[in-house]
């Protein structure tokens, strides 16, 4: 069973939220906050496995309620606003997941059970966009461990990159996709990362992948 919160100041957005996810047998909504403080004290008392965090907040907006609890839930961030700086915020806070609230309700439940199962997940039409401008606005790093990845691991880091799911990139290897998740396993272990919103940005940030590339 995923264990979901909920916070977002609006009661009626809470209780469409509720309806939508509750309707799913594999998923439970375990308690929900109308502010950035009370999402924090609510994440630490019933240790959800997804927060949907909402942006615009009273008392502490979103952005710091996500960076204040990233270490110890998954968080996805919903908003009305397809603004780039508040994606940027997000995926710096620690978010694992971003999408619309203009979403089917369909594809909320498809982001809480991606989330959930430890893959991170962006809405398509704003992917590549901001992760590729976000690339551009940080400095090259060279985090530690990226001469630790094998060739193979690195082929995936690249097909990361380009947004590819575990199956396309089995595809594109020609290899099982129980493979292809170890060796994701295996990259976020090594570069000490927490999902792969975080390995996508590195892959940018060390000049692994080059902005607007579209091949390995």
């Amino acid at each position: 069973m995923i264990r979901v919160a909920l916070a977002d100041d609006q009661e009626l957005v809470r209780t469409g939220f509720r309806l939508i996810l509750e309707a799913e047998p594999d998923i439970d909504v375990v308690g929900e906050a109308e502010d950035g403080e009370r999402a924090i004290s609510l994440a630490r008392e019933v240790s959800p496995d997804v927060v949907l965090m909402d942006v615009r907040m009273p008392v502490l907006d979103g952005i710091e309620a996500t960076r204040r609890v990233a270490g110890q839930t998954r968080v996805l961030v919903l908003t009305t606003f397809d603004l780039d700086e508040v994606v940027f915020e997000a995926i710096r806070a620690g978010a694992s997941g971003f999408l619309l609230k203009t979403s089917p309700a369909d594809e909320l439940v498809r982001a809480v059970r991606v989330v959930a199962a430890g893959d991170a997940l962006l809405s398509p039409s704003i992917t590549r966009r901001l992760v590729e401008a976000f690339a551009r606005s940080s400095p090259t790093t060279d985090p530690q461990g990226l001469n630790e990845l094998t060739p193979r691991e690195l082929d995936v880091l690249r097909l990361l990159a380009r947004g590819l799911s575990n199956t396309e990139i089995a595809h594109e290897l020609v290899v099982e996709p129980s493979t292809v998740k170890s060796h994701v396993a295996s990259i976020l272990s090594k570069l000490d990362l927490r999902d792969r919103v975080q390995a996508v940005v590195v892959a940018y940030e060390t000049g692994l992948v080059k902005p607007g590339a579209s091949g390995r």
